[in-house]
């Protein structure tokens, strides 16, 4: 900017896409100059809000113009819409890719400008350049998440609000289900009733908080680097986030349990029978 070196900056080809669900027309409105828009619907699909097939998801980031090696910067006005896709994309093993700290607020509030109109447009790229997915083990099924309960150092964290850990509520208008996995531990999430409510990660700003702070009220709940973890939440957006800033903390054995607790509490009676006093 201004002829003043940018630290970390790209080593190469980088993209700046806005990731939502459904939110098209406020992007429309103001989103920060240069952004593509991604809705969630192109990299997760029913009945449980899973991933898409590894060759649909292939073709949305080729689409996108990224291959394995384009730097991808991800913001949103919902930090666990833009966590989804940047746990999609290391999963498919894109290399270097990014969060904008406190989102499209962060942005305005240090009174940057804002853009209106369709949004930015990049050239599809024709091959991914490496092996897809690149880090398969960064997403677990349901049969994995049960064997990972037996594991002696393995642990599922369940990035759900207390309320929701607890069985007091299921959290979510479309889960009928309460409760949580038998011998999950609480990773936090929020408060209140807004599922996507990441409080106990964010400071009022809304950025992240320290990772002191984070690795300690995980290490409260038996969760630390040397555990096979796999986070899970609902659906899997909360759970992605905690993921993230795992992965930034330099936790090497991590996953999402991309089902979470509306796949499981769908399974055999004998798994959803998980109601917290």
């Amino acid at each position: 900017m201004a002829g003043v070196a940018v630290r970390a900056a790209p080593a190469s080809h980088w993209c700046l896409l806005e990731v939502d669900c459904g939110a098209l027309d406020a992007f429309l409105q103001c989103h920060i100059p240069g952004a593509a828009y991604l809705d969630t619907a192109r990299l997760e699909e029913g009945p449980f809000w899973n991933k898409v097939a590894d060759a649909a998801l292939l073709q949305v980031l080729l689409g996108l113009g990224i291959r394995h090696d384009t730097t991808v910067i991800l913001y949103g006005r919902n930090m666990t819409a833009a966590a989804r896709a940047a746990h999609l994309m290391l999963y498919a093993g894109v290399t270097d890719v990014r969060l904008l700290d406190g989102g499209v607020h962060a942005w305005l509030r240090a009174g940057l400008p804002c853009a209106t109109g369709a949004p930015q447009r990049y050239a599809a790229a024709t091959r991914f350049g490496a092996t897809f997915p690149g880090r398969p083990h960064y997403l677990i099924n349901m049969r994995q998440a049960k064997a990972l309960l037996w594991q002696s150092d393995g642990a599922l964290a369940s990035i759900r609000t207390w309320d929701e850990f607890t069985g007091k509520t299921s959290g979510y208008s479309y889960i009928q289900a309460r409760g949580d996995i038998p011998g999950a531990r609480w990773g936090r999430a929020g408060t209140g009733t807004d599922m996507n409510n990441m409080s106990a990660f964010h400071g009022s700003d809304g950025s992240m908080r320290p990772a002191s702070d984070i690795c300690q009220f995980w290490r409260d709940q038996g969760l630390h680097p040397g555990l096979q973890t796999a986070f899970y939440c609902g659906t899997g957006w909360r759970a992605s986030l905690a993921f993230f800033y795992a992965w930034l903390m330099g936790w090497e054995r991590i996953s999402v349990y991309d089902g979470g607790w509306f796949e499981w509490s769908h399974a055999e009676p004998v798994f959803s029978e998980t109601i917290r006093q």
